[in-house]
Protein backbone atom coordinates (compact mmCIF):
# COMPACT_ATOMS: atom_id res chain seq x y z
CA UNK A 1 0.00 0.00 0.00
CA UNK A 2 1.67 3.24 -0.91
CA UNK A 3 2.07 5.87 1.60
CA UNK A 4 1.86 8.88 -0.35
CA UNK A 5 -1.71 10.60 0.11
CA UNK A 6 -4.29 8.60 -0.25
CA UNK A 7 -6.51 8.63 -3.17
CA UNK A 8 -10.51 9.61 -2.52
CA UNK A 9 -12.55 7.05 -1.71
CA UNK A 10 -15.14 5.02 -3.45
CA UNK A 11 -18.82 5.50 -2.79
CA UNK A 12 -20.08 3.02 -0.76
CA UNK A 13 -23.73 1.88 -2.11
CA UNK A 14 -27.18 2.61 -0.30
CA UNK A 15 -28.38 -0.83 -0.22
CA UNK A 16 -24.89 -1.74 2.01
CA UNK A 17 -25.04 1.34 4.01
CA UNK A 18 -28.78 0.80 4.67
CA UNK A 19 -27.81 -2.67 5.64
CA UNK A 20 -25.25 -1.46 7.73
CA UNK A 21 -26.98 1.09 9.93
CA UNK A 22 -29.95 -1.25 10.75
CA UNK A 23 -27.23 -3.58 11.91
CA UNK A 24 -25.99 -0.77 13.81
CA UNK A 25 -29.56 -0.14 15.56
CA UNK A 26 -29.02 -3.12 17.24
CA UNK A 27 -25.80 -2.60 18.89
CA UNK A 28 -26.44 0.85 20.68
CA UNK A 29 -26.12 1.13 24.53
CA UNK A 30 -24.06 -1.71 26.18
CA UNK A 31 -23.94 -4.19 23.68
CA UNK A 32 -23.79 -8.24 23.82
CA UNK A 33 -21.18 -8.45 21.53
CA UNK A 34 -18.43 -10.94 22.89
CA UNK A 35 -14.81 -9.57 23.75
CA UNK A 36 -12.11 -10.02 21.48
CA UNK A 37 -10.61 -11.84 23.90
CA UNK A 38 -12.25 -13.30 26.43
CA UNK A 39 -16.27 -13.23 25.83
CA UNK A 40 -17.52 -9.93 27.72
CA UNK A 41 -19.83 -7.66 27.22
CA UNK A 42 -19.11 -4.61 24.39
CA UNK A 43 -19.27 -1.42 27.24
CA UNK A 44 -20.57 -0.68 30.53
CA UNK A 45 -21.58 2.51 29.39
CA UNK A 46 -18.93 4.94 31.23
CA UNK A 47 -17.17 6.93 28.27
CA UNK A 48 -14.68 9.98 28.25
CA UNK A 49 -13.71 12.26 25.87
CA UNK A 50 -10.98 12.07 23.13
CA UNK A 51 -9.75 15.17 20.81
CA UNK A 52 -9.50 13.75 16.75
CA UNK A 53 -9.13 15.80 13.37
CA UNK A 54 -13.07 15.76 13.67
CA UNK A 55 -13.29 17.19 16.71
CA UNK A 56 -13.95 16.05 20.38
CA UNK A 57 -15.63 12.37 20.31
CA UNK A 58 -17.08 10.37 23.52
CA UNK A 59 -16.07 7.01 23.35
CA UNK A 60 -16.42 4.05 25.53
CA UNK A 61 -13.52 4.17 29.08
CA UNK A 62 -12.64 0.82 28.01
CA UNK A 63 -13.63 -0.37 24.78
CA UNK A 64 -13.94 -3.96 24.09
CA UNK A 65 -14.80 -4.48 20.30
CA UNK A 66 -12.60 -2.35 18.01
CA UNK A 67 -12.24 -2.25 14.66
CA UNK A 68 -9.46 -0.80 12.78
CA UNK A 69 -8.90 0.57 9.28
CA UNK A 70 -5.08 0.83 8.48
CA UNK A 71 -2.16 -0.48 9.50
CA UNK A 72 -0.83 1.84 11.63
CA UNK A 73 -4.11 1.64 13.93
CA UNK A 74 -3.79 -2.18 13.73
CA UNK A 75 -0.14 -2.18 14.85
CA UNK A 76 -0.71 0.39 18.34
CA UNK A 77 -4.10 -1.55 19.19
CA UNK A 78 -2.01 -5.00 19.03
CA UNK A 79 1.17 -3.48 20.52
CA UNK A 80 -1.21 -1.85 23.40
CA UNK A 81 -2.61 -5.81 23.64
CA UNK A 82 -5.90 -5.26 22.27
CA UNK A 83 -7.01 -7.59 19.33
CA UNK A 84 -9.27 -5.68 17.43
CA UNK A 85 -12.55 -7.87 16.06
CA UNK A 86 -12.13 -6.74 12.87
CA UNK A 87 -9.76 -4.90 10.10
CA UNK A 88 -9.31 -4.00 6.77
CA UNK A 89 -6.69 -5.54 4.43
CA UNK A 90 -3.97 -4.73 2.55
CA UNK A 91 -2.39 -5.75 -1.06
CA UNK A 92 -0.66 -8.21 0.69
CA UNK A 93 -0.95 -11.89 0.32
CA UNK A 94 -2.16 -12.88 3.68
CA UNK A 95 -4.35 -9.70 3.97
CA UNK A 96 -2.18 -8.62 7.36
CA UNK A 97 1.22 -7.28 7.37
CA UNK A 98 3.89 -10.11 7.95
CA UNK A 99 5.75 -8.55 11.00
CA UNK A 100 2.98 -8.70 13.12
CA UNK A 101 2.75 -11.90 14.66
CA UNK A 102 0.64 -14.25 13.11
CA UNK A 103 -1.38 -15.69 16.13
CA UNK A 104 -2.08 -12.58 16.97
CA UNK A 105 -4.11 -11.81 13.85
CA UNK A 106 -5.48 -15.25 13.08
CA UNK A 107 -8.74 -14.15 14.65
CA UNK A 108 -9.25 -10.70 13.00
CA UNK A 109 -12.77 -10.73 11.02
CA UNK A 110 -11.62 -9.04 7.40
CA UNK A 111 -13.80 -6.04 6.72
CA UNK A 112 -13.07 -5.37 2.96
CA UNK A 113 -9.74 -3.72 1.55
CA UNK A 114 -8.31 -0.74 3.16
CA UNK A 115 -9.25 2.22 0.78
CA UNK A 116 -12.87 0.73 0.99
CA UNK A 117 -13.80 -0.68 3.97
CA UNK A 118 -17.11 -2.63 3.59
CA UNK A 119 -19.73 -1.12 6.20
CA UNK A 120 -21.96 -4.01 6.45
CA UNK A 121 -19.21 -5.98 8.16
CA UNK A 122 -18.16 -3.26 9.87
CA UNK A 123 -21.39 -2.86 11.33
CA UNK A 124 -22.04 -6.64 11.79
CA UNK A 125 -19.44 -6.78 14.03
CA UNK A 126 -21.05 -4.16 16.84
CA UNK A 127 -18.23 -2.30 17.33
CA UNK A 128 -17.70 -0.07 20.40
CA UNK A 129 -14.95 1.85 18.42
CA UNK A 130 -13.60 2.35 15.25
CA UNK A 131 -10.27 3.81 14.49
CA UNK A 132 -8.73 5.28 11.31
CA UNK A 133 -7.27 8.50 9.82
CA UNK A 134 -8.69 11.43 8.26
CA UNK A 135 -6.73 11.08 5.44
CA UNK A 136 -7.57 7.47 4.41
CA UNK A 137 -11.70 7.74 5.54
CA UNK A 138 -12.69 11.26 6.01
CA UNK A 139 -15.02 11.37 3.24
CA UNK A 140 -16.59 8.15 5.18
CA UNK A 141 -16.93 9.65 8.74
CA UNK A 142 -20.44 10.60 9.03
CA UNK A 143 -21.75 6.98 8.02
CA UNK A 144 -18.73 5.24 10.15
CA UNK A 145 -19.96 7.52 13.21
CA UNK A 146 -23.56 6.05 13.20
CA UNK A 147 -21.85 2.24 13.37
CA UNK A 148 -19.57 3.61 16.72
CA UNK A 149 -17.88 6.04 17.55
CA UNK A 150 -15.42 6.65 15.61
CA UNK A 151 -11.83 8.53 16.37
CA UNK A 152 -9.96 10.13 13.53
CA UNK A 153 -6.50 11.19 13.60
CA UNK A 154 -5.53 14.11 10.64
CA UNK A 155 -2.76 11.78 8.59
CA UNK A 156 -0.87 8.68 8.51
CA UNK A 157 3.05 8.27 8.93
CA UNK A 158 4.91 10.81 9.74
CA UNK A 159 2.77 11.80 12.86
CA UNK A 160 2.62 8.11 13.83
CA UNK A 161 4.00 9.20 17.58
CA UNK A 162 1.32 11.79 18.04
CA UNK A 163 -1.35 9.17 16.12
CA UNK A 164 -0.42 6.26 18.76
CA UNK A 165 -1.09 8.87 21.90
CA UNK A 166 -4.53 9.30 20.38
CA UNK A 167 -5.05 5.49 19.81
CA UNK A 168 -4.03 4.75 23.50
CA UNK A 169 -6.34 7.26 24.47
CA UNK A 170 -9.40 5.85 22.35
CA UNK A 171 -8.44 2.28 23.85
CA UNK A 172 -7.82 3.08 27.16
CA UNK A 173 -4.32 1.98 27.44
CA UNK A 174 -2.44 5.14 28.29
CA UNK A 175 -0.28 3.44 30.73
CA UNK A 176 0.67 0.77 28.95
CA UNK A 177 1.33 3.31 25.95
CA UNK A 178 3.89 5.27 28.06
CA UNK A 179 5.54 2.11 28.67
CA UNK A 180 5.86 0.89 25.29
CA UNK A 181 7.28 4.79 24.57
CA UNK A 182 9.79 4.74 27.27
CA UNK A 183 11.41 0.90 25.94
CA UNK A 184 11.12 2.19 22.14
CA UNK A 185 14.17 5.22 24.01
CA UNK A 186 15.69 2.83 25.88
CA UNK A 187 16.15 0.60 22.52
CA UNK A 188 16.83 3.47 19.87
CA UNK A 189 19.65 4.51 22.42
CA UNK A 190 21.16 0.95 22.59
CA UNK A 191 21.06 1.61 19.00
CA UNK A 192 22.22 4.41 18.48
CA UNK A 193 25.70 3.78 20.92
CA UNK A 194 26.09 0.44 19.63
CA UNK A 195 26.89 2.28 16.11
CA UNK A 196 29.24 3.99 17.96
CA UNK A 197 27.89 6.76 19.38
CA UNK A 198 25.45 10.15 17.90
CA UNK A 199 28.41 11.61 16.41
CA UNK A 200 29.24 8.40 14.68
CA UNK A 201 25.66 7.58 13.85
CA UNK A 202 25.60 11.10 12.20
CA UNK A 203 28.34 11.01 9.89
CA UNK A 204 27.01 7.97 8.16
CA UNK A 205 24.38 8.71 5.57
CA UNK A 206 21.40 6.79 4.92
CA UNK A 207 18.99 6.74 1.97
CA UNK A 208 15.73 4.30 2.03
CA UNK A 209 14.82 3.73 -1.56
CA UNK A 210 11.28 2.14 -2.47
CA UNK A 211 10.34 0.66 -5.93
CA UNK A 212 7.09 1.15 -6.46
CA UNK A 213 4.79 -0.29 -9.02
CA UNK A 214 2.77 1.82 -11.38
CA UNK A 215 5.45 4.32 -9.94
CA UNK A 216 8.56 6.77 -10.32
CA UNK A 217 11.25 4.99 -7.46
CA UNK A 218 11.29 7.16 -4.47
CA UNK A 219 14.05 8.70 -2.42
CA UNK A 220 12.40 8.91 1.10
CA UNK A 221 12.71 12.06 2.66
CA UNK A 222 12.83 13.20 5.87
CA UNK A 223 8.88 13.74 6.73
CA UNK A 224 7.72 10.10 6.42
CA UNK A 225 7.28 6.86 9.34
CA UNK A 226 11.18 5.62 8.05
CA UNK A 227 12.47 9.02 8.17
CA UNK A 228 12.15 9.70 11.87
CA UNK A 229 13.04 6.33 13.20
CA UNK A 230 16.62 6.67 11.05
CA UNK A 231 16.56 10.39 12.90
CA UNK A 232 15.85 8.86 16.55
CA UNK A 233 19.14 6.93 15.80
CA UNK A 234 20.55 9.97 14.68
CA UNK A 235 21.60 8.75 11.54
CA UNK A 236 22.92 11.43 8.75
CA UNK A 237 20.85 11.71 5.44
CA UNK A 238 22.26 13.09 2.34
CA UNK A 239 21.21 16.40 0.66
CA UNK A 240 18.89 15.00 -2.42
CA UNK A 241 16.05 14.30 0.69
CA UNK A 242 16.00 18.21 0.97
CA UNK A 243 14.39 18.21 -2.16
CA UNK A 244 11.38 15.73 -1.35
CA UNK A 245 7.95 16.89 -2.16
CA UNK A 246 6.31 17.55 1.02
CA UNK A 247 9.29 16.07 3.02
CA UNK A 248 7.69 12.89 1.62
CA UNK A 249 9.75 11.29 -1.13
CA UNK A 250 11.86 13.07 -4.10
CA UNK A 251 11.05 10.71 -6.87
CA UNK A 252 14.01 9.30 -9.85
CA UNK A 253 13.46 7.28 -12.90
CA UNK A 254 16.26 4.06 -13.20
CA UNK A 255 18.11 6.50 -15.34
CA UNK A 256 18.89 8.57 -12.30
CA UNK A 257 19.22 6.27 -9.98
CA UNK A 258 22.52 7.36 -9.01
CA UNK A 259 21.09 10.19 -7.26
CA UNK A 260 20.19 8.31 -4.31
CA UNK A 261 23.94 7.06 -3.94
CA UNK A 262 24.45 7.43 0.24
CA UNK A 263 27.38 5.10 2.63
CA UNK A 264 24.01 3.37 2.85
CA UNK A 265 21.06 2.33 0.79
CA UNK A 266 18.31 0.67 2.33
CA UNK A 267 15.69 -0.26 -0.65
CA UNK A 268 12.42 -2.37 -0.29
CA UNK A 269 9.64 -2.99 -3.81
CA UNK A 270 5.93 -2.34 -3.39
CA UNK A 271 4.48 -4.73 -6.22
CA UNK A 272 6.20 -6.56 -9.14
CA UNK A 273 9.98 -6.48 -8.90
CA UNK A 274 9.78 -6.04 -13.02
CA UNK A 275 7.02 -4.04 -12.84
CA UNK A 276 8.16 -1.50 -10.25
CA UNK A 277 11.51 -1.48 -12.36
CA UNK A 278 13.48 -2.93 -9.04
CA UNK A 279 14.65 -5.58 -11.53
CA UNK A 280 15.57 -2.90 -14.36
CA UNK A 281 17.50 -0.61 -12.06
CA UNK A 282 19.34 -2.73 -9.44
CA UNK A 283 20.94 -4.31 -13.04
CA UNK A 284 22.11 -1.25 -14.37
CA UNK A 285 25.52 -0.18 -14.63
CA UNK A 286 24.60 3.00 -12.79
CA UNK A 287 23.02 1.13 -9.71
CA UNK A 288 26.66 -0.70 -9.69
CA UNK A 289 28.57 1.75 -9.92
CA UNK A 290 27.27 3.42 -6.79
CA UNK A 291 29.33 3.96 -4.39
CA UNK A 292 27.63 2.29 -1.09
CA UNK A 293 26.63 -0.74 -3.89
CA UNK A 294 30.93 -1.09 -4.17
CA UNK A 295 31.46 -1.33 -0.34
CA UNK A 296 28.25 -3.62 0.19
CA UNK A 297 26.22 -0.97 2.29
CA UNK A 298 23.55 -1.99 0.48
CA UNK A 299 20.45 -3.83 2.23
CA UNK A 300 17.14 -4.86 0.62
CA UNK A 301 14.13 -4.92 3.49
CA UNK A 302 10.65 -5.77 3.67
CA UNK A 303 8.26 -3.08 2.56
CA UNK A 304 5.51 -4.55 4.60
CA UNK A 305 7.85 -3.85 7.45
CA UNK A 306 9.90 -0.61 6.62
CA UNK A 307 7.08 1.30 4.86
CA UNK A 308 3.92 -0.13 5.59
CA UNK A 309 3.91 -0.70 9.21
CA UNK A 310 3.63 2.48 10.97
CA UNK A 311 3.78 1.81 14.88
CA UNK A 312 6.11 0.54 17.56
CA UNK A 313 6.03 -3.08 17.30
CA UNK A 314 7.34 -2.48 13.24
CA UNK A 315 9.19 0.14 14.84
CA UNK A 316 11.46 -2.25 17.32
CA UNK A 317 12.04 -4.76 14.74
CA UNK A 318 13.43 -2.24 12.58
CA UNK A 319 15.75 -0.53 15.03
CA UNK A 320 17.17 -4.23 15.42
CA UNK A 321 17.23 -4.77 11.63
CA UNK A 322 19.66 -1.04 11.17
CA UNK A 323 21.83 -2.84 13.71
CA UNK A 324 22.20 -5.70 12.00
CA UNK A 325 22.94 -4.48 8.86
CA UNK A 326 24.88 -1.29 10.02
CA UNK A 327 27.52 -2.91 12.06
CA UNK A 328 28.29 -5.99 9.31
Amino acid sequence: MPTAPAARLLVTGSLALATALALTSCSSGSGSGSDSNSGGSASDGKTHTVATAMGNVKVPVAPKRVVVLDTAELDSALTLGVTPVGATHTGTESGYLSYLPQEKVAGIKDVGEMMTPNLEAIAGLKPDLILTSKIRHGDTYDELSKIAPTVMTENTGYPWKENFQVHANALGKVPAAEKVIAEYGKHVGEVTEALGGKEKAGATEVNMVRFVEGADIRVYGRENYIATILADVGLGRPAIVDKAKDGFSYDVSPEKIDQADADVIFHSTYGDAKKSKETQTVGSGLWKNMAAVKSGKVFPVEDELWIQGIGYTAADKILDELLADLTK
